[in-house]
């Protein structure tokens, strides 16, 4: 489906009762709508906001200026739970990357796969942080996650999956921990609320009251967690 110039990706799925429409991260516009939606309704959703889309279109652009590109060169700055760490290339080290001495240290012979050392390294942290901070959030809740895994999920920081296990992208080592938190207080409603119904959004104001400042900070920072 094409609005004026835009590609818009439709999803259908049993958990959607309405249709709703999300700007990605990377701006591209995705529609998720219940099976039973036809062709006709869920055009007629998207064209009554057209305008809510494009001036989220324009908020995308405006707030991926600030997108940074890193460089794997010393003196580079890379982010790691909300701080920023300088890189530094070091000569036989004793692993391919490393925190050390306020610094990034990468072993110069991993330079040309630095990508995947890098994406490797959060994996790990991210998996270990969340674990650990779980402890301290799974307390509030009734519901348990049956898993917990560190992916690559493209546009989102976390997800959800019907067999209640609860998915985080490799990125979310590079937020502050109290965004960290929220992320996961956010996937872990979603254990007792799968859509974001009324209902969803009232119980994660009561386990987290604060929620909206984090998804704002994820809004304007979100750009700059990437490689």
């Amino acid at each position: 489906m094409k609005l004026e110039d835009i590609d818009i990706t439709i999803e259908k799925t049993e958990r959607r009762k309405t249709v709703s429409i999300f700007i990605e991260r990377n701006g591209s516009v995705r529609v998720l709508a219940p099976i039973s939606a036809t062709d006709e309704k869920i055009e007629n959703a998207v064209k009554a906001k057209e305008y809510q889309i494009f001036a989220k279109l324009a908020r995308w652009k405006e707030l991926n200026q600030g997108k940074v590109s890193r460089e794997y060169v010393n003196g580079q700055s890379f982010l790691y739970f909300g701080r920023n760490y300088r890189l530094a290339i070091e000569e036989n080290q004793d692993m391919p990357l490393k925190i050390s001495g306020g610094f990034f240290r990468l072993d110069k012979k991993h330079l040309n796969k630095a990508d995947k050392v890098f994406k490797d390294f959060y994996r790990v942290k991210a998996e270990q942080k969340i674990k650990e901070r779980l402890k301290l959030i799974e307390g509030k809740f009734q519901q348990k996650p049956t898993t917990i895994k560190v992916l690559d999920l493209q546009n989102r920081w976390a997800s959800w999956t019907p067999k209640n296990g609860l998915n985080f992208h490799w990125k979310c080592a590079m937020a502050p921990v109290p965004v960290l938190d929220y992320i996961i207080t956010h996937e872990m409603v979603h254990l007792k609320h799968p859509n974001h119904s009324t209902e969803f959004w009232n119980e994660l104001d009561k386990k987290m009251p604060n929620f909206r400042e984090y998804e704002v900070w994820l809004k304007q920072n979100g750009v700059k967690m990437d490689l």
